[in-house]
C-alpha cells in the first residue's frame, strides 16, 4: 500500500500487528531514510482507540502540517505510527476476555459488589470495557516491543537523530510504554508530548498515594527521556473524566486492589493523565496553556498543562476527548524538544 500524500516531507509509516512487530519494509525504510535525508528532529506521533488508517494519517497530516512554519529551520522528518486500535473479534471474544481480566483483578479474596450506575449497565457496556481492555494492553504491547525496538535501531542506524514521540489518547500510552522498550543507554528520545492520554495518572509514579507499597506502571521512566515529559489535559475530556475512571478500576489499571468509593475518590484512584495531568511525582511543573508556550519549558521532568482552554469542544459521550488539532499544542512539540 502506497504513503498517503502529506502536507510535510520527509514522511515515513511505521506499521505495526498487534503483537508489536513492524512491518519490516517499512521500518528498514524509516532507518535508511532518516540518515540519507539529514534529519535531525524526528516527530513520532501514534494515534488513539478507535482509529483506522485513514483516520489516522488524516490527524497526523493536519497535526504536522503547521511545523515546517514553526521551526522553519530546523531538519525535521515526520512518522505516523499506525497500529492495531479497533476491536475485529466477535462479542463473545471481548466479553470472555473482560471476565478472564477481571478474575485476575479479584483474585482468590472475597468479591465485593460494585455496580456502575447508567450508561455502564448492560451487555453493551459490557462489551465496550472489553474493547476498551483490549485496546490499552494493545497499546502498552506496541509501544514497548514494537516501537521502543525501533527506537533504539534508529539510534544505531542514524546516532545525530533527535526523536520526539507524540501520542493521543492510548497512543499517548503507546508512546510512554515505548520507552520502556528502549535499549540500554539509548539516550535519543528528547521530548515525549501527550495528548489526552489515556492511562493513568499515577504511571509514572514511584509511590501510589493510596498504597505506599506500590508504583505505577512506568515508575521513573520519564527519566530515560533526555528532555521533558509534557502531559496536556482538559477538564472538558468527559471520556476521561467519566468513563474512564470506573472501566479502569475495573480492569484493575492501578497496582492496587484496594476498594475505592464513588465519585471523587474513585477519579483520584483510577483517573487518567488526559483528565488531570501527571500525578505523585514530585518535582513536576503545571503550567496554562499560554502559559507553557510562553515559557522555555523544563529540561526534563514531568510538566503538566492545563489545555483546557483550546481542548473544549466535542459532545457526549467523549466531550473534547480528540479535540487536539489546534496549532497551540502543535507549538509544545517543538517547544518541549528544542526543535531549532
Amino acid at each position: 500500500m502506497a504513503d498517503p500524500a502529506m502536507s510535510v516531507t520527509p514522511y515515513w509509516e511505521l506499521v505495526f500487528d498487534a503483537d508489536g512487530d513492524p512491518d519490516g519494509r517499512r521500518r528498514d525504510r524509516l532507518l535508511a531514510g532518516v540518515a540519507e535525508r539529514g534529519v535531525r528532529d524526528l516527530i513520532v506521533f501514534a494515534h488513539g482507540w478507535n482509529n483506522d488508517r485513514s483516520g489516522a494519517t488524516r490527524l497526523y497530516d493536519r497535526f504536522f502540517a503547521p511545523v515546517p512554519r514553526l521551526a522553519p529551520t530546523a531538519r525535521v522528518g515526520y512518522v505516523g505510527v499506525l497500529w492495531p486500535a479497533m476491536f475485529t473479534g466477535s462479542s463473545a471474544a471481548a466479553c470472555e476476555e473482560f471476565a478472564r481480566v477481571l478474575g485476575e483483578f479479584e483474585g482468590s479474596g472475597p468479591r465485593k459488589a460494585f455496580r456502575i450506575p447508567d450508561p455502564w449497565d448492560g451487555a453493551h457496556e459490557l462489551l465496550r470495557q472489553a474493547t476498551y481492555y483490549a485496546m490499552k494492553r494493545r497499546a502498552g504491547t506496541v509501544g514497548e516491543r514494537g516501537l521502543g525496538r525501533v527506537v533504539g535501531q534508529l539510534a544505531k542506524a542514524a546516532p545525530g537523530v533527535r526523536v520526539h514521540l507524540v501520542g493521543h489518547s492510548f497512543g499517548a500510552r503507546l508512546v510512554s510504554f515505548a520507552l520502556r522498550g528502549l535499549p540500554e543507554g539509548v539516550r535519543t528520545v528528547k521530548s515525549v508530548t501527550l495528548l489526552q492520554g489515556a492511562f493513568s495518572h499515577y504511571a509514572f509514579a514511584a509511590r501510589l498515594p493510596h498504597d505506599a507499597r506500590a508504583g505505577g506502571v512506568l515508575q521513573g521512566q520519564q527519566n530515560r527521556v533526555d528532555g521533558p515529559v509534557v502531559c496536556c489535559h482538559s477538564r472538558h475530556d468527559t471520556a476521561l473524566s467519566t468513563m474512564y475512571p470506573p472501566a479502569s478500576r475495573m480492569a484493575g489499571d492501578s497496582r492496587s486492589a484496594a476498594e475505592g468509593a464513588v465519585g471523587r475518590v474513585l477519579g483520584a484512584m483510577w483517573g487518567a493523565m488526559g483528565h488531570d495531568g501527571v500525578r505523585a511525582v514530585p518535582g513536576t511543573r503545571a503550567y496554562p496553556l499560554g502559559g507553557a508556550l510562553r515559557a522555555k519549558l523544563p529540561a526534563s521532568g514531568c510538566v503538566n498543562v492545563d489545555a483546557a482552554a483550546v481542548v473544549r469542544r466535542g459532545g457526549p459521550p467523549a466531550g473534547a476527548h480528540s479535540d487536539i488539532l489546534h496549532e497551540e499544542l502543535v507549538r509544545l512539540v517543538p517547544a518541549a524538544g528544542r526543535v531549532r
